[in-house]
This record gives structure tokens, sequence and C-alpha cells, in this order.
């Protein structure tokens, strides 16, 4: 069994396996052969995505990556142990990746709807970059169970709290009325699904298609949150 490693996600340590440990709080030496090993397994990683995407969790087999990424099955038990880790590491992967480069663009702003605004085009940006590993993540949401499924749905509680939180700011900024909760999970089916239908030959980039849906769901929350303070108004 391999034992524990560093992968690189933006620019911050995930630990996978073969790593060194940590003494006394310090972080090890940087290693060449680390760097290497991370390399490839971010190739591995890629190639996975794509064999999920097009096979499914369930469909595709640890052959099938061995093929993908030409190496031999005991090349490839060498950067992970199962199908089962392959999937948790995409899923990390994504998901730290997307709320790392959000909390560094939120430092930007300041205004509760421009941070809005930034969180819907740094998903954007994200699933059109990799629409692989955001099928993936949407079609196999649930197939991760135990330790490593407690760990995806904990990140993914995290990401969902930051848009309630910026919610929760323009609300109180612009005196709004609405449910936080149904508003946050409907921006996420705007956003989630632009991997099945977005075509660069006919739409719109990231930047220009966030202003729009940016707008179209802006103006629906302010617009539920007038009809309630009217109808608030009338049973007065």
């Amino acid at each position: 069994m391999p034992v524990a490693l560093e992968t690189r996600v933006a620019g911050a340590p995930i630990h996978t396996r073969r790593s060194k440990p940590i003494l006394d709080g310090r972080k090890p030496a940087h290693d060449a052969n680390d760097t290497r090993f991370d390399r490839r397994l971010a190739d591995v990683l890629a190639h996975a995505s794509r064999i999920f995407c097009d096979k499914g969790y369930e469909g595709a087999s640890m052959r099938d990556l061995s093929r993908a990424t030409g190496m031999s099955l005991a090349g490839l038990y060498h950067y992970c142990e199962s199908k089962e880790e392959l999937l948790y590491l995409i899923q990390k992967h994504t998901f730290t990746t997307i709320i790392e480069t959000l909390r560094r663009r939120l430092e930007s702003s300041t205004d509760p709807e421009e941070r809005l605004r930034i969180f819907i085009h740094n998903h954007l940006e994200y699933s059109l970059a990799n629409k692989e590993a955001m099928k993936v993540l949407v079609h196999e949401d649930d197939t991760l169970k135990d330790r490593r499924g407690s760990e995806i749905a904990g990140i993914k509680r995290e990401y969902y709290h930051i848009c309630l939180d910026l919610l929760e700011d323009l609300r109180r900024e612009k005196g709004l009325e609405f449910s936080g909760r149904l508003a946050v999970l409907s921006l996420f089916g705007m956003i989630n699904w632009i991997y099945t239908w977005h075509n660069p030959r006919v739409d719109a980039g990231a930047g220009a298609l966030a202003q729009q849906m940016g707008d179209i769901f802006l103006r629906g929350v302010r617009q539920t949150a007038r009809a309630k303070s009217k109808n608030i108004k009338q049973k007065a």
C-alpha cells in the first residue's frame, strides 16, 4: 500500500499519499520527486475525470483508467489505491480550487452585489474550463460514503454557506426580504448545469454569461422582495 504524499491544489497542499511527515509544525523541505509525483497525479486525475464523465463511475474500471493514462495497473495503483479514491480526489480538488480562488477574488470588493457577482463569475469560469470534472461532481454527488463522503459533504456545505452569507449581506444592505435558502438553491440551479448546454460557438464566455445571469438572478431577487413587502403591507 503506497504511503502518504502531498498534492497541491490551487497552490495549497492537500494530503493524499507519499509525503514526508510534518515535524514540530514545520513543512518538510522541497522534494523534486514529490513535485514530479504531484504532476503525474494531476494528470491521472484529469484522465479519470474524462473516463468517469464518459462511462460514469459505476461503468468505469481501473483497467479503463490504466489504458487512458498509458500506465500499467501496478503503476496506477502507485498513485491511488482504488477507483473510489480517484473520485474522492477529483471532488476534493474541484471544490477546493473553486473555494480558494473565490476567497482570493472576494478580497477585492466589499460591495455585497459585486461580491455576489464575483461568486457567479468564479463558478461559471471554473465550470466552463473544467466541464468533465463538473459533470462528475454533479452526477456522482452522493457516490462517496463513510469518511470520504463526509469530508466532501463538509466542503460542499462550506461552499453553500459562503453563497448564503453573500446573499444575507445583500439582503441587509438593500433592505430586502427573501428566503436565503431558496435564493441559494435557485442560483445553484442556474449555474450548476452550464456544462450540459454551453456551446462556445454560439454562447458567450464566462464573463459575459456571469453578467447576464447575475442580472437575471438579482432582478428576480429584487422583484420577489418587492412582492413580499407589498403583500405584507396589504395584510397589515
